[in-house]
């Protein structure tokens, strides 16, 4: 598994929890760091998970602004919390991260729906993530 496939997986964690908890996304990275600080094997998934949370961060608003607009007819908070954490991921790097190709980001968003979430979550963020990148 490679670097970045772990980052995604701990970027899905820290957001999953954050929503869940009710807690403040940079409270909850910050708890990750001071955890990963104790863990240096693996600081190369680290540093890549902290790239994702921090850009869902800055462009949490134009990033739930372009899930809502192309989850056809699903408002974020109807949508399982697995599921919108992993489209804020995928949309994020779709849209800000340049070094990651379209197909993969999608692609390791799906894989990671299938993993964490329902049987109809990989159909679901395939579809809504396709739409955003079209658009984009």
């Amino acid at each position: 598994m490679s670097a970045r496939t772990k980052a995604r997986k701990r970027a899905l964690d820290i957001l999953f929890q954050a929503d869940v908890r009710g807690e403040e996304l940079p409270i909850m990275l910050a708890a990750e760091a001071k955890r990963a600080s104790s863990e240096p094997d693996r600081q190369a998934s680290w540093l890549y998970a902290r790239d994702i949370v921090d850009g869902v961060i800055d462009n949490r608003d134009a990033i739930d602004e372009q899930i809502t607009t192309f989850a056809k007819d699903w408002s974020l908070q109807r949508m399982p919390a697995v599921d919108r954490a992993l489209l804020r991921i995928g949309t994020w790097e779709i849209l800000y991260n340049d070094e990651v190709p379209t197909a993969v980001a999608i692609d390791e968003a799906v894989e990671l729906a299938k993993e964490f979430s329902t049987d109809d979550s990989g159909s679901f963020v395939h579809g809504v993530l396709a739409r955003i990148a079209r658009s984009s």
